[in-house]
């Protein structure tokens, strides 16, 4: 804007000077849709040249994500191993990590290297496993589309879900990020009937 210094234009946009400078240079090509808009805002710019920076940003092929492999600190592996409950360890894709003795007394799914919403889903004994399946499945799968975000080219979601399925999951609503309840139905035995 005319008779703006950068300093300026970036205090009113909400953003530090050298931030904006970085974007000036385009020594920062990733800038958020919330930062663009501001700048527009700020620059005074109408619907069609603010359509045209928007779609500047958005036209740039993100750089592929490296996959970082899922970890289990060693700390976390020796609280599992003095609860005194069942626990375990999962990874953004349910992927078993890590688990304590009676976490796997009570599920063998729950053993590390287990993927919980495949055994939901495959598992009839799983599926038993769960007082309302259609509901733990539901959460489940929520789950899993609001983990997998915009990371549809994720070689363990398309592993555990198939390409079509992992891209088609993204844009149905989901609502609030949720982590599926774990309520599980424990059958207990009827003691033994005196005669």
């Amino acid at each position: 804007m005319p008779g703006l210094r950068r300093e300026e234009v970036a205090l009113l946009a909400g953003i530090s000077p050298d931030y904006y400078l970085r974007l000036e240079r385009g020594r920062d090509t990733n800038p958020s849709p919330q930062v663009l808009e501001s700048l527009a805002r700020v620059l005074q710019l109408d619907d069609i040249e603010r359509t045209y920076l928007l779609g500047l940003a958005a036209a740039r092929p993100r750089a592929p994500r490296r996959k970082r492999p899922e970890h289990v600190p060693a700390r976390v592996h020796e609280l599992l191993a003095h609860l005194q409950i069942p626990a375990f360890v999962e990874g953004r894709a349910f992927d078993v990590l890590a688990s304590n003795p009676m976490a796997v007394a009570l599920s063998p799914r729950l053993r590390p290297g287990q993927n919980r919403l495949r055994s939901l889903l495959l598992d009839p004994e799983e599926q038993a496993f769960h007082q309302d399946w259609a509901k733990a499945t539901a959460d489940f799968v929520a789950a899993l589309r609001t983990t997998i975000g915009d990371d549809t080219d994720n070689p363990r979601f398309v592993e555990l879900v198939g390409a079509r399925t992992v891209q088609s999951a993204v844009p149905h609503p989901v609502g609030p990020p949720r982590r599926p309840e774990s309520r599980r139905r424990h059958h207990h035995r009827p003691p033994p009937r005196r005669r």
